[in-house]
């Protein structure tokens, strides 16, 4: 049995680092590499050859054929994906988009399904699963709840202005609640000026064409989001990607960027932009902000900051990344978050100087044509920022930030002491566990399900193909007791889903 190569990746320039930054990763072993690869390719024989079978009508399920009336149609599809969704996806599609008829809180209730056809259509079976612990929810400070401040406060707002607004910020969808929630965000932040948005996603993908067009260069970190990707597209400026959170990478393309400018013309860019997360949410690891500041400085570039997950999540006052990190806010030309995962509600923002948000208001077309937020929406936001301030007149907020850092540090530690493969920084509440194979992606969330602990599971085209894993995220609504509990039945699971080859430094 083949050993894991851990590999440590610790700040290059301590000086910057008032504190040890040290992210750990683990090589995929050799052995699980090879049966990993095996298994895909096992799959794939097994799908061609049912797909033989289903051409001539031997294949009792026959959903997966398409119908005689499709053909004359243009697929939506590649034949790939056909293929891949077909035999390898649907025959673990039920760890997948399970209904539950609960708040999201530490735990839910889950609405019981079954599948008679290989799950391509599921039928309710009647029953509700009570009291599953929620580990798959960006629930990170708990607010996903429906008694408490939030959940007044939003309700008395429905009950004075309606659910909906009807109309665009700059027509007849601008109330008072939005302006008082955009200088709640800057001063929240500690920047001159900020502007809400009602979705996250189009937050990043329509607000950085507004930012870079033709003759910029954007350099983006190979794991941004999907967002940050398409924003960067929809741009047309010149994107290049460097490797993951690696600062020589960065460095090299910056320099080369100075010393060549553009193609063919060699005239200078008209603006460099960097595009990096706060935290990643597939991998767990944090950005190396002071390192990235400090490049951005030495070669004039711009720096865009996406904190969806670490805005409330990190730092002693939850002022994410910059905060963690004990930085100036105005060092990072843009600062983009969302609200949908610590404050529990939905939409973005983006923060910074004045003239910055003052140009967004005009030329954002999200900002132009979108609907305004919902007013329950934005009171959500208040209440829940407010109580992280302290502004409530309470310490709910600190305590909650604070219980959020022991749960992770604590649920990390006891994970790599039972020996399983954990991804990312001791501080980051995004917990990837490496599953590898594909048959245990299916396994590990049926029988954690079975232990009442639901779980989000993570494979290909997602990950890399040997990397599929469990992604767990922290929650300060987590007790001590429930992360012992979860961390028990996963000892239980490992045993029974057979998960001893993926860990074979313990078993």
């Amino acid at each position: 049995m083949g050993f894991a190569l851990q590999v440590y990746h610790a700040a290059c320039n301590g000086a910057l680092y008032s504190r040890p930054f040290i992210e750990s990763f683990e090589e995929t072993p050799m052995l699980v590499a090879v049966l990993t690869y095996m298994g895909y390719g096992i799959l794939t024989i097994f799908g061609y050859l049912r797909d033989f079978m289903r051409e001539w009508k031997i294949e009792k399920c026959h959903i997966a054929r398409e119908r005689e009336e499709q053909k004359d149609f243009v697929p939506l599809y590649q034949d790939f994906e056909n293929f891949y969704t077909r035999n390898l996806y649907m025959r673990i599609r039920d760890s997948w988009n399970r209904p539950i008829c609960s708040a999201p809180g530490a735990t839910f209730d889950l609405v019981e399904r079954s599948s008679n056809d290989y799950n391509w259509t599921f039928e309710y079976t009647g029953r509700v699963v009570k009291d599953v612990i929620n580990l798959g929810s960006y629930n990170y400070l708990g607010f996903a709840e429906n008694t408490g401040a939030c959940a007044t406060a939003a309700g008395e707002v429905t009950v004075k202005f309606g659910v909906g607004m009807a109309s665009t910020r700059q027509e007849m969808g601008n109330l008072d609640r939005h302006e008082e929630l955009e200088k709640l965000v800057a001063s929240f932040l500690g920047v001159e000026s900020a502007m809400a948005f009602g979705m996250g996603f189009a937050t990043n993908s329509m607000n950085i064409p507004a930012l870079a067009g033709k003759g910029c260069l954007i350099l983006s970190d190979e794991l941004n989001h999907a967002s940050l990707v398409l924003g960067a597209r929809l741009s047309t400026s010149t994107i290049r990607v460097f490797k993951h959170n690696n600062m020589q990478s960065l460095e090299k393309l910056l320099r080369d960027a100075i010393v060549h400018g553009q193609p063919r013309t060699h005239q200078p860019w008209k603006k460099i932009l960097i595009l990096v997360e706060g935290i990643y949410s597939m991998e767990g690891s944090i950005i190396r902000l002071p390192e990235v500041i400090a490049l951005k400085k030495k070669y004039k570039a711009y720096l865009y900051l996406d904190e969806a997950h670490s805005i409330g999540a990190l730092g002693p006052y939850g002022r994410g990344v910059v905060d963690y990190f004990g930085l100036d806010s105005k060092d990072v030309d843009v600062m983009m978050g969302t609200f949908t995962k610590s404050f529990c509600a939905a939409g973005g923002y983006i923060a910074g100087r004045k003239d910055l948000i003052d140009y967004l208001r005009t030329h954002s077309h999200s900002a132009i044509y979108a609907t305004s937020m919902s007013l329950p929406v934005v009171e959500q936001i208040i209440t829940s920022m407010k109580c992280i301030m302290g502004k409530d007149g309470t310490t709910i907020g600190r305590s909650r930030i604070q219980r959020l850092a022991e749960n992770t540090v604590y649920f990390r530690r006891r994970l790599q002491e039972m020996g399983f493969i954990i991804y990312g920084n001791n501080d980051s509440p995004v917990v990837p566990m490496m599953l590898y194979m594909p048959a245990k992606i299916g396994a590990f969330g049926r029988e954690m399900l079975k232990r009442n602990i639901g779980v989000v599971v993570v494979g290909f085209p997602a990950t890399p193909i040997i990397e599929s894993r469990a992604r767990f995220c922290i929650s300060a609504a987590h007790t001590k007791e429930m992360l012992d509990r979860v961390t028990t039945r996963f000892l239980a699971t490992a045993s029974t889903s057979n998960l001893q080859n993926h860990c074979p430094s313990i078993f």
